[in-house]
């Protein structure tokens, strides 16, 4: 069990550590023009690449997706009582409260913990579901105007791309296919390196905040996880990836959308910070479990 717990984890620590002791080198890092390249290349390809391929029933896929969007509903619910409680504005403490880390690193470690078949394409269904919503927020608490940015959000338009070819069993011509599974290929490492450039970056304070509100998070997001999927109906397997990625560590995007609308961002980048930290601490302990 060490070992195959060993050999999750340590691909997201070495990725991860590639972009941290990068930056710490004072070694150059383009974050906009990589961070552009995997949003509007990378993330597509990717999602294309694991659904057309996927040999996962829709209905499954489906139940899935709702079983996440079930998850933001009750987790918004919790950040609207948080706000209220802690007095601190709702558009800086909701979207940590929402969004997980489902794609640096919840992709990643989804990929090596259930393998590049049904249960990958599982944590793609959660994934898709979670940037969608994320970026429809971030839109709103962070753009002068979200109906622009959502429509131009190309995860958008390669979900519903994903879904039809995987509905609808199409197989892509061989020239298109190999294009898009190398750069879908590039997507996961990228992701890991600049996971560890952000965090290197980031500027926290009042940690033991930041450390009290992540792991309340994850004990929360657990058990709404654990709900939504016995409401829901899904496999043993199925709800387990689907707590595993509602208990990532809290989205880096969320300080990106703090820090460009100027609202407490290195309150969240405590959070950030604290939550990606303890991470590394109750994942191996839930992959035990649910492995």
């Amino acid at each position: 069990m060490f070992t195959q717990l060993l050999a999750v984890m340590m691909p997201i620590m070495i990725g991860a550590g590639v972009g941290y002791f990068w930056v710490r080198f004072r070694q150059p890092y383009p974050t906009g023009f990589v961070t552009k390249l995997v949003f509007n290349v990378g993330t597509p390809c990717l999602i294309i690449n694991a659904l057309s391929d996927a040999h996962v029933e829709l209905a499954a896929f489906s139940r899935m997706a709702g079983a996440t969007l079930l998850c933001l509903l009750a987790l918004l619910v919790v950040g609207m009582i948080v706000a209220r409680v802690s007095n601190i504005h709702w558009k800086v403490i909701i979207p940590p409260v929402l969004f997980p880390n489902t794609g640096n690193m919840g992709l990643p470690l989804a990929m090596y913990a259930f393998g590049k078949g049904q249960g990958f394409s599982l944590a793609i269904a959660v994934f898709v579901i979670v940037s969608i919503a994320q970026f429809v927020v971030g839109s709103i608490t962070s753009s002068s105007r979200p109906l622009k940015s959502m429509l131009t959000n190309p995860t958008i338009y390669a979900s519903i791309i994903a879904i039809v070819l995987m509905a609808y069993q199409i197989t892509l011509p061989a020239w298109m296919a190999n294009s898009i599974e190398l750069l879908a290929g590039m997507t996961i490492p990228i992701m890991l390196i600049t996971l560890g450039v952000a965090l290197a970056s980031i500027r926290a304070r009042n940690l033991s905040a930041g450390l009290a509100f992540a792991l309340g998070r994850v004990v929360i997001a657990g058990l709404i996880a654990q709900g939504a999927g016995l409401v829901l109906g899904l496999s043993d397997e199925a709800r387990g990836i689907l707590m595993v990625m509602m208990c990532m560590p809290i989205a880096v995007y969320n300080y990106l959308f703090a820090q460009k609308a100027g609202r407490s961002p290195e309150f969240v980048a405590s959070l950030v910070m604290c939550s990606t930290l303890t991470s590394f601490i109750y994942l191996p302990l839930m992959l035990m479990w649910i492995i």
